[in-house]
């Protein structure tokens, strides 16, 4: 009934009494109506958030998600960024539909060094360096993609300037840990994120500085490995571990470095590193260890990937022109000998990263 209503003319008409009588649907209790609009599929949101303003909030709530999750309807959506046709820029696109779905363009200027996560159905691109006109300005910006209402935002900027840092949620708060700053030094300083607030807050530093590492967040805790703390120490197999219920940070001796692409599936984190492309290293917060799986030969030897998850598996997106090349795929919960296989889903071109959104 909803969906119907959304096509015919006189909508509108109803829409003014919603307004005035401030009912989500009119004539339906509260509860009802927003049962009524968690039913309806993901492609209709964003004309569902121009309907009206209340519309539009209860769209791009927790709430809505949490309802969506009672009834059942959650999707699970890829979205990468991938090169442009001709090498020129980078754009977002959705996988899974008709040659994907690209996005609508991220606002401010170009920029490198910067870091993504997802939290509450949105995507947030967080500061790195701007390259247009041939600058390399560090910022401290940030913009949110809002996955159900197809549209991007800025929101509150950092208190540090920073690229090429880590970053990663944790029990629905962002982390961003490290990096490089304004005048190129190497930091120590953490922020973390309140959404509610809009509002960014240092935390206790680092034990060391440190750039060029990656995050994620594991069993309650934050790990942050890999990187550097400076250019003549070399690469760091130290993991710092953050746990929020104390505000304390510890150490981990045994961690993985140069890592190309990382992701978290399941209970595990699955990293591949730069000198060992045919291999994933698959990490266990519960003890600290870690085991090597090996990837199965597929085109060339020297193909790189990029990693994403979908439906409880890590997904192996090539990073190079392969003609024929399907995405493998590595169920973590099948039986041995059956754990890789294919998807149908693919990127248009060059992927850059890959992140999971429930919506």
């Amino acid at each position: 009934m909803v969906l119907k209503s959304l096509t015919r003319p006189k909508f509108s008409s109803v829409l003014m009494t919603k307004e005035e009588t401030n009912e989500l649907i009119p004539g339906l209790p509260e509860d009802m109506a927003k049962i009524c609009l968690a039913l309806v599929p993901q492609k209709h949101f964003p004309a569902m958030g121009a309907v009206s303003r209340r519309w539009m909030l209860f769209v791009g709530s927790r709430e809505f998600s949490a309802v969506r999750k009672e009834v059942g309807k959650i999707e699970e959506l890829i979205y990468v960024l991938v090169a442009e046709p001709g090498g020129k820029g980078s754009r977002w696109e959705v996988l899974g539909y008709q040659n994907n779905r690209v996005l609508p363009p991220m606002p401010g200027v170009t920029k490198a060094g910067f870091g993504v996560v997802v939290l509450d159905g949105k995507l947030f691109v967080i500061a790195g360096y701007d390259v247009d006109h041939g600058k390399e300005r560090v910022s401290d910006a940030v913009y949110q993609y809002d996955a159900r209402l197809n549209r991007w935002g800025a929101i509150a900027s950092m208190n540090v300037a920073r690229r090429d840092f880590a970053c990663a949620v944790l029990e629905g708060v962002i982390y961003v840990a490290g990096g490089f700053g304004s005048d190129s030094n190497s930091l120590s300083t953490v922020e973390a994120y309140d959404s509610q607030q809009n509002r960014w807050t240092l935390i206790d530093n680092l034990r060391r500085p440190r750039w060029g590492s990656f995050a994620c967040g594991l069993n309650s805790k934050l790990y942050i490995m890999g990187g550097r703390s400076s250019y003549t120490i070399g690469n760091s197999r130290f993991v710092d571990v953050y746990d929020p219920s104390c505000c304390s940070w510890d150490e981990v001796k045994r961690g993985c470095v140069m890592v190309t692409s990382h992701a978290v599936c399941g209970d595990r984190l699955f990293c591949i590193e730069w000198k060992s492309q045919r291999s994933l290293s698959v990490f266990s917060p519960a003890d600290s260890s870690w085991k090597k799986i090996t990837v199965p030969l597929t085109g060339s030897s020297s193909t790189k990937f990029c990693l994403g998850v979908h439906d409880g598996k890590l997904l192996l997106f090539s990073q190079e022109e392969e003609a024929g090349y399907q995405t493998m795929t590595y169920d973590p919960a099948a039986s041995i000998g059956s754990e890789w296989g294919t998807s149908k889903l693919k990127p248009s071109g060059l992927c850059f990263c890959s992140v999971t959104i429930n919506v």
